[in-house]
């Protein structure tokens, strides 16, 4: 057997809780043959020994019917930091286990509704979560939860996070009243930012999600410097102008060696429902695309508002899992609009499974 054979073998694994297999992540690192032993050295990013316990015993049942013996050196590739999980080196109030920030390098691309409905899925999921709005600028996060009100001050001067639907929720927006246009510059930006850690009582949360503002500036430098964070999704549309700015700030959270736990794409397509003009057609063509159409004359397409895989490809360029694909709704427009995240809402749809998914992976990671 050769690279190539073995490499082929390698393609039917996925990495565990995705749908992407070990090759095109980039994980093998190298193959060497020594008569009947095959050496493999794999990197993988992830700190979760379960999951790195489940791969290997996924390679070594691909080689089963093979006359070699497979050997796994697993190479810590991981740019993280060294997190002390009891918080006493993160300026933050309270035992947090993992702060994840939700990022993109462009305003826009949906971090705010990706953010919200992620820490309601894992809330949801029964993972005590906390969601900060760091968007001093701009906060949405008053109008997303359809909360208005002022958090409480304890006697030590400490702020109280407001709480609903079991999340914990704390946004520039509670405090300034989300109305009057703040003019800050960088510096007291920075101090707030930090004061959000180090001022609010978190208390015991398994996921604190940071809904970030876009670009690179000050609130991105105060994290990497003061709080040490578990790892960063970026959030993307699949346009090109948008991808342009995303790259540099994935690139930035690489500089500042933040693990970059994958990428959501959003917006990604349309779904679209109607009625053919002759119910005897067998498809139709759209974008020299063949739908299938169904007996009674309908079909149902997904339309890409900008292109196509957008985000796959800036997934394979960073070497991190593609997390989500999340089409346009407008379901999920009222949602945010109505204040009422559509994780809470008792409908199921396909929305609502595919943030219960994206929480199941960043659980796994």
């Amino acid at each position: 057997m050769d690279k190539n054979q073995i490499l082929e073998k390698l393609k039917t694994v996925n990495y565990p809780g995705f749908n992407r297999d070990i090759v095109s992540f980039g994980m093998i690192k190298d193959i060497i043959i020594d008569h009947k032993t095959i050496t493999l050295f794999l990197s993988i990013s992830s700190s979760n020994n379960k999951k790195k316990d489940q791969l290997i015993s996924e390679i070594q049942k691909t080689f089963n019917n093979t006359d070699y013996d497979i050997k796994i050196k697993i190479l810590d590739s991981a740019p993280r930091k060294t997190v002390d999980t009891s918080n006493k080196d993160r300026n933050v109030e309270g035992n947090i286990k993992k702060i994840i920030a939700v990022a993109s390098g462009k305003g826009g691309v949906g971090k705010s509704t990706i953010a919200l409905n992620l820490a309601a899925a894992l809330s949801n999921a029964g993972c005590k979560t906390g969601l900060l709005d760091l968007d001093i600028y701009g906060p949405s996060l008053p109008i997303t939860m359809g909360i208005n009100e002022n958090p409480e001050v304890n006697d030590s001067k400490k702020i109280i996070p407001l709480e609903k639907n079991n999340l914990k929720l704390m946004s520039f927006g509670f405090i300034s009243g989300n109305q009057a246009p703040v003019v800050w510059r960088g510096p007291l930006v920075a101090k707030m930012t930090e004061q959000f850690f180090r001022d609010v009582i978190w208390g015991d949360l398994d996921y604190l999600i940071l809904d970030l503002p876009p670009g690179t500036g000050d609130v991105q430098l105060t994290l990497s410097q003061k709080i040490p964070l578990d790892g960063a999704i970026i959030v993307t549309t699949p346009n090109d102008i948008a991808l342009a700015d995303v790259r540099k700030g994935a690139d930035m959270f690489k500089k500042v060696k933040t693990e970059l736990l994958g990428v959501v794409e959003n917006m990604s397509y349309m779904n679209i429902k109607g009625a053919a003009v002759n119910s005897a057609d067998s498809h139709i063509v759209v974008n020299d695309e063949k739908i299938p159409v169904e007996k009674d004359g309908s079909f149902q397409l997904k339309f890409h508002l900008f292109k196509k895989g957008g985000g796959l490809d800036e997934s394979k360029r960073l070497n991190i899992p593609f997390l989500a694909e999340i089409p346009y709704s407008n379901d999920l427009m009222k949602s945010i609009d109505d204040g009422n995240p559509i994780v809470f809402q008792e409908k199921d749809s396909e929305i609502k499974n595919i943030f219960v998914d994206l929480a199941k992976k960043v659980m796994s990671l």
